[in-house]
C-alpha cells in the first residue's frame, strides 16, 4: 500500500470535494486518510498503480461516478524519424529490458511537474519494487538527440553529472558520494557493468536505476515535449508501467509518440493493446451472492473503467492488477 498526497486545488479542478464524495473516494477501494484546505491523502492499493497519478486516478474514479463509462480510448501517433531506442547486448546481464515512449504539446505547471515527479517515485517503489523490478527516468526532449542507445560500461568508463551534483562524478563515486547513488547502489552490487542511456551526442542520459543526468532529467514549466524511459527486469511490467505514464500524460493534453525498441528482436512502445477476458454471469452472481442481469453486470463494468461485449469484457493496457474473471468480479464488486 502507499499513501498518494494531491493538491486540493488541483483535485477540485476536476471534482468538488463534497461529503458525499469524499464517501464515494473510500467505497471506490480507496480509503481517505486525511483532507485539509491545502491536500488530500489518500491510499492506494499495490494492485492499482494506474491510480497513482492524479490524472489516472481521475479517469477511473469520475467512471466509477458514472461519467464517461466504459473503457478510454487514446491516439497513438507513428514514430517519427529517429524515435528509436537500440537496445546492446550488454545491458542483459545487469537490466535486460526497456519500454520507452515520447509525448508531446504538454502544458506543465510547477503542481503537474510535482505530481509527474511523485508519480515517477511511487511507481519505483510499488510496481518496481523499490527500484529492483522497474525505474522510471523522465526527461526534457529538447536536451537530447536521438536516436538513444541503451548500454552498459564498466564503472571506471562512466562519467556525467548527475541530479543534484554541484559536479561531474564517476559512477563510483556517485554509489559512494550521491545520496541516491548510496541509496540504491545495492541495486548494482556486484555488477561488472552499470547500464546507461546514452543519446546520439553522446551524452549521458541516466545510469538507472540510480540517477539521471543534471543537464537532461530535469523538466520545468517551459518544457513542452518529454522523453519517458522505464529499464528493469520484467518486460511485462515496463509495457504497463509505461502505459500508466503517458496514459496519464494525455489527460493532460498530451500527444503520445510510439518509439521502436531494437533489441535481439524489434518492438514498440507503448503499446496500448486491450486485453480480453472471458466473465460468466453465473460466475460473478454465484460469487457476490446476487442476481444481476447481464445488462446490469456490463453496467457495473463499464463503471469500472472496462468494455463489455458478449460474455467478454475489454480490459485497459493500465490495469496491471486485472489478469483473470476474478478481478473482474472484484471490480463489479466495487461497482
Amino acid at each position: 500500500m502507499t499513501n498518494i498526497i494531491f493538491s486540493r486545488k488541483e483535485f477540485e479542478k476536476h471534482i468538488k470535494l463534497t461529503s458525499d464524495i469524499q464517501e464515494k473516494i473510500t467505497s471506490f477501494g480507496t480509503p481517505l486518510e486525511s483532507l485539509n484546505a491545502e491536500s488530500i491523502e489518500i491510499e492506494i492499493f499495490p494492485n492499482r498503480p494506474d491510480l497513482i497519478p492524479l490524472e489516472g486516478f481521475m479517469r477511473s474514479f469520475k467512471k466509477f461516478l458514472g461519467k464517461e463509462p466504459g473503457l478510454k480510448k487514446y491516439k497513438i501517433n507513428k514514430p517519427e524519424k529517429d524515435y528509436k531506442i537500440i537496445v546492446d547486448k550488454s545491458v542483459k546481464e545487469v537490466r535486460p529490458y526497456t519500454a520507452c515512449a515520447i509525448v508531446k504539446g504538454i502544458q506543465l505547471t510547477d503542481e503537474r511537474i510535482k505530481d509527474i515527479i511523485n508519480t515517477q517515485e511511487k511507481l519505483a517503489l510499488t510496481i518496481g519494487r523499490n527500484r529492483k523490478k522497474m525505474a522510471v527516468g523522465i526527461y526534457p526532449l529538447n536536451k537530447i538527440k536521438l536516436p538513444i542507445t541503451y548500454t552498459a560500461r564498466e564503472p571506471k568508463d562512466i562519467k556525467y553529472h548527475p541530479l543534484g551534483s554541484q559536479r561531474e562524478l564517476t559512477a563510483q563515486e556517485i554509489m559512494m558520494m550521491h545520496p541516491t547513488g548510496i541509496k540504491y547502489a545495492h541495486l548494482l552490487e556486484n555488477q561488472k557493468k552499470y547500464p546507461i542511456f546514452i543519446d546520439s551526442s553522446k551524452q549521458i542520459l541516466s545510469m538507472p536505476p540510480i540517477v539521471n543526468s543534471e543537464h537532461t532529467g530535469r523538466i520545468d514549466i517551459n518544457t513542452k515535449d518529454i522523453f519517458i524511459e522505464c529499464s528493469g527486469s520484467d518486460k511485462s511490467t515496463l509495457k504497463k508501467t509505461i502505459a500508466i505514464i503517458t496514459s496519464a500524460l494525455a489527460e493532460m493534453d498530451g500527444k503520445i509518440y510510439e518509439m521502436e525498441i531494437i533489441d535481439s528482436e524489434k518492438y514498440i512502445t507503448p503499446n496500448f493493446e486491450t486485453q480480453k477476458i472471458k466473465i460468466s454471469l453465473e460466475n460473478v452472481n454465484k460469487l457476490l451472492g446476487l442476481k444481476l442481469t447481464e445488462a446490469q453486470m456490463a453496467q457495473l463494468i463499464q463503471k469500472m473503467g472496462h468494455n463489455y461485449h458478449n460474455g467478454t469484457s475489454e480490459v485497459a493496457a493500465w490495469r496491471a492488477d486485472v489478469l483473470h474473471e476474478i478481478d473482474l468480479i472484484e471490480d463489479i464488486a466495487i461497482a
